[in-house]
């Protein structure tokens, strides 16, 4: 009977741990974003830009580029430049140039990231390789453009930006049917 009653609390023990850490995968996202705002990191960028179109010619801000690639992505991935110099309120490009070396079909996804994290909601992306996820074929080298504009209410002591890309690996996660296709 002991055997019985130590087993039933065993499974009601188990069922709680489980019950509790699949209530905290789902907390894990608002407390990301929690712990990005406090610690100033992971900045995201700004939405659609609806601020005035006149530029600011009497103020410069550097942008600086960064492009990285998470373990296991093999493509090359960089800028055309390390940085520009703009004006807010004026639309820029930047190209950034990625080459698939390998010899079958990849698929990538890059997530960006801008610092310091209080200039992020300044940062207004209106075209980006970040919004899809590009195919790129055996040996393919392709150039792709972030078109983007720094607000003019940026604070005054913001003369620096950081806009960074990791590039992801998503190949694995493509149904069959999709990498079939891109061939």
């Amino acid at each position: 009977m002991s055997d019985s009653v130590d087993t039933r609390r065993l499974v009601l023990r188990l069922l709680l741990a489980v019950t509790v850490m699949f209530g905290f995968g789902f907390a894990l996202v608002p407390i990301y974003d929690v712990m990005c705002q406090a610690f100033g990191i992971n900045g995201k960028t700004a939405g659609a830009y609806s601020g005035s179109q006149q530029v600011d010619e009497a103020r410069t801000v550097r942008v600086q580029f960064l492009a990285t690639n998470a373990a296991g992505m093999v493509w090359s991935f960089a800028p055309q430049q390390d940085e520009l110099s703009v004006h807010p309120g004026a639309s820029n490009q930047m190209l950034f140039v990625v080459h698939n070396p390998t010899d079958r079909p990849m698929t990538a996804q890059a997530i960006p990231s801008v610092a310091p994290s209080k200039a992020a909601a300044f940062f207004h992306k209106t075209e980006c390789f970040c919004f899809t996820q590009q195919v790129l074929q055996p040996g393919e080298r392709i150039e792709m453009p972030v078109r983007f504009i720094v607000d003019r209410d940026l604070p005054a002591d913001v003369r620096h930006l950081t806009l960074g890309y990791t590039l992801f690996d998503i190949s694995e996660r493509q149904p069959p049917l999709a990498q079939h296709a891109a061939n």
